[in-house]
């Protein structure tokens, strides 16, 4: 009996060991060499390195729109051209820096960009405007413009224009805190409903850490003018608050704020401080 158990075991194994030298011969045979050997044989291409981006419109600084040449490094400069389309308006939502409609790759460089440049007319509107760029050719002839068939990947970019609130965008803060004069840059204000806005960092000067950023809200009145309401800070004591007034203008579109802090002191009493700052776009 025991001697059947031991052949029976030993059998299993053997048939075991078949099935697996079959398995892999099978997969073997499948791997044809022409698979193994498969390589990009071309033609190589350039394409636009994003295919959707989106900014609001009151972003200040200008725009790189990659195209890279998706093959080998080539000892001569790449021309490529590209048309433009879409719902926003040249020189009046953008403009173009440069020679529109062509950008040209450096020899032995991979990338060469549209530089975009979008003009904040913020109206309290919120709506979107977009733009299509599209390849439309490159020399030096032996590449193609987009990837697979008909050079349908990383033909085209799709830029979308977000409208912003008239107040949002990014600002140099500047203010004094006794003698001494501070400014603070990137500083952002957002709202999303054009009436309630977040001022994104009033500490300028203000606090002992300029990495500290508390923020604050402000309500436009509709006029010009700007109401900070009565509000608490993580920044401060649960008993201190934030208040204050401020100004929009029109012409040169600096917003000026006077924070007003209500302080307790340690003798229960309540005192009162203002700071006066300006909020410059940028």
């Amino acid at each position: 009996m025991e001697n059947k158990k031991k052949y029976s075991i030993a059998a299993g194994r053997w048939m075991l060991g078949l099935l697996a030298i079959a398995l892999i011969g099978w997969g073997v045979s499948a791997c044809e060499p022409q698979d193994l050997d498969r390589t990009f044989e071309g033609p190589y291409f350039v394409r636009f390195t994003d295919t959707t981006l989106t900014y609001k419109e009151s972003y200040s600084k200008p725009i790189s729109l990659s195209i890279h040449n998706a093959g080998p490094i080539l000892d001569q400069p790449i021309t490529v051209t590209y048309s433009i389309s879409g719902t926003a308006r040249e020189g009046k939502d953008y403009t173009i820096a440069g020679t529109k409609g062509t950008v040209i790759i450096p020899a032995k460089s991979s990338t060469g960009s549209i530089k975009l440049q979008l003009i904040n007319n913020a109206n309290n509107i919120l709506e979107s405007q977009s733009l299509i760029f599209t390849l439309t050719g490159v020399q030096p002839s032996t590449l193609q413009v987009g990837f697979g068939k008909e050079g349908a990947l990383g033909k085209q970019l799709k830029f979308t224009i977000q409208d912003d609130c008239l107040f949002g965008g990014f600002y140099t803060g500047s203010g004094r805190v006794g003698a001494q004069s501070y400014t603070a840059s990137d500083v952002e204000i957002t709202s999303t409903d054009c009436k309630q806005y977040i001022l994104k960092n009033w500490n300028i000067g203000l606090l002992d850490f300029n990495a500290t950023k508390p923020t604050l809200t402000f309500i436009d009145n509709g006029d010009n003018s700007l109401t900070i309401p009565p509000q608490g800070n993580p920044e401060l004591n649960s008993t201190d608050q934030i208040s204050g007034r401020g100004a929009w203008n029109p012409i040169d579109r600096k917003i000026s704020l006077t924070l007003q802090f209500r302080l307790r002191m340690s003798n229960g009493r309540d005192t009162t401080l203002s700071y006066a700052q300006t909020y410059t776009p940028q």
